[in-house]
């Protein structure tokens, strides 16, 4: 799914208007009754006092919208305009008069903190203040309105985005957001629903469809993207039925260092379970039992040293290399590092301390392959590319470090983000039960072992981070969130691939219709 900017979400509203012949009021109808229906679906005419907050703009017209509907249909309805300007949208004018011939009970103005109305628990709030085309200011009786509006712990809905939300920079104080407890948005999400700084004034979203021309839609190239099942589905490989395990590549491993053995088992366990055909981990001395032991599906190549890794040579010819996990960072280990960078040809995956060795020595960045794919933490991404000022200058800093060496880098956390060629990938699969140790080799497991099937390497950053995350979502159905391990994300990753081609169950018709359907 495309995430389109304030700027694209303007254009497409207006080449809307144009190509289908409508008014922008029209669409403003449409972008209301696809809330109230949402809303209609999912109440069933409940006699719960639904408040609406409006704003002067264009924001506050689709909630002027959703509440005519909301009368008309007989809900229990206050509508309330937050004015806190003289200046008001002509589509916010056409449907304030709208409201008033459907109503005798008019909105209400606030204009200060003494006009606040009282807000049950039990009642619903629609935010509709503000919506992304803020670009000013709040005013400090509006900050005061969203904090009373928190306060009141009541189910809080925004339209489209929550206020006083920016779509291209963060707010300075959490106080100037509305605390939503849903977004409903138009089209599609926004960007700054999937970043860190914040996700704390967001708990879930849905995108609503309000008819946005499709041609649009389809050939305009957009910054971000948000990866889903049907994303990622068409990178699926079938196998033949003849296929061997000479079809699916042979992985290398390199890492491990005394203490860190575990980490290589983990990656080489991912590697297999996503699909390779053979798995090789090099590892120091020390590591030769415990993998032999714990893997026994791997083979086992090491290295000279008992304990760390000084020379990364072998006579094995991979189809892909995943190297850093449990690596070390120490100087033996750098200058094998170097020695190999200097001579590799092949797919590169590099994570953890192969991450750390980058950061010692940022020359090596140079020998890097076009393509390698980078899997840092946030601290391993600091150490990389220096600190920056909010997410949305993390990300620039990140495409800008991408495009200067050819890389790949998926900046791991919640919502993971693959940048690749200026633009961002954005995984929907995960939660937060992946915050625990040695999930991040699992992670480097999967996606070198998609590589050495065949996936290029932007395929299987995206497909393999997106398995990743959905074994762990499906892991979770049977554990919590605090018990679950890496080991479990291994074990479910078969659980989704099989999820790849799981149809949603459909809903039995309504009792109504099922009387008059027809006996087979």
């Amino acid at each position: 799914m495309k995430i389109f900017s304030k700027e694209q979400i303007y254009e497409g509203d207006r080449l809307t208007i144009k190509k289908q012949n409508i008014s922008s009021a029209d669409l403003m109808e449409r972008a209301g009754i696809s809330l109230f229906n949402w809303l209609d679906t999912r109440l069933q005419g409940a006699p719960v006092l639904i408040q609406i907050f409006c704003g002067i703009g264009n924001n506050g017209g689709d909630g002027l919208v959703l509440a005519r509907h909301l009368i008309t249909h007989g809900y229990n309805v206050k509508t309330y305009i937050v004015d806190f300007s003289d200046k008001r949208s002509q589509d916010f004018l056409t449907n304030y008069e709208r409201l008033k011939e459907t109503t005798k009970d008019w909105p209400v103005s606030i204009h200060k903190e003494d006009d606040f109305p009282e807000i049950s628990k039990q009642n619903i709030v629609i935010d509709a203040i503000f919506g992304v085309g803020l670009n000013r200011p709040i005013n400090d009786w509006v900050v005061a309105l969203f904090k009373h509006l928190k306060a009141s712990e009541a189910l809080t809905i925004s339209v489209d985005i929550p206020s006083g939300l920016y779509t291209d920079r963060i707010p300075s104080h959490e106080d100037e957001v509305v605390k939503s407890n849903l977004i409903l948005s138009f089209q599609t999400p926004k960007l700054v629903f999937f970043l860190p700084e914040t996700s704390k004034y967001i708990d879930q979203w849905e995108a609503l469809n309000i008819g946005i021309d499709p041609e649009y839609l389809q050939t305009t190239e957009t910054e971000a993207h948000i990866l889903g099942k049907l994303d990622v589905l068409p990178m699926y490989k079938q196998r033949d039925k003849f296929s061997h395990k000479g079809d699916f590549g042979h992985t290398l491993i390199i890492g491990g260092s005394y203490g860190k053995i575990g980490a290589v088992q983990l990656a080489c366990r991912a590697v297999l379970a996503a699909g390779a055909g053979l798995v090789t981990a090099y590892v120091p001395k020390c590591g030769y039992i415990p993998l032999q032991t714990a893997v026994p599906e791997a083979m086992v190549i090491t290295d000279a040293e008992e304990q760390l890794i000084s020379n990364m040579t072998f006579d094995v010819k991979p189809t892909v290399i995943g190297l850093g996990v449990g690596l070390g960072t120490d100087t033996k280990t750098l200058n094998a590092f170097e020695a190999f960078l200097e001579k590799n040809t092949l797919p590169l995956i590099i994570d953890a301390d192969g991450l750390n060795l980058l950061s010692k020595k940022k020359s090596l960045l140079k020998l890097l392959k076009p393509d390698t794919i980078l899997t840092p933490h946030p601290k391993e991404l600091e150490r990389l590319i220096g600190p920056w000022k909010d997410d949305f200058n993390k990300l620039n800093k990140v495409k800008a470090f991408t495009k200067k060496y050819k890389l790949i880098v998926i900046i791991k956390g919640a919502n993971s983000i693959t940048v690749y060629q200026n633009k961002y990938y954005i995984n929907s699969t995960g939660n937060p039960g992946l915050a625990t140790a040695g999930t991040g080799d699992v992670l480097t497991g999967i996606i070198t072992g998609l590589v050495s099937q065949g996936y290029t390497p932007f395929e299987a950053a995206c497909f393999g981070t997106y398995l990743h995350g959905k074994a762990a979502d499906i892991a979770i159905e049977s554990k919590s969130y605090q018990s679950l391990i890496a080991s479990d994300v291994i074990s479910h990753i078969g659980y989704a691939y099989l999820d790849l081609f799981e149809q949603p169950e459909l809903a039995a018709p309504p009792a109504e219709e099922q009387k008059q359907s027809p006996k087979a």
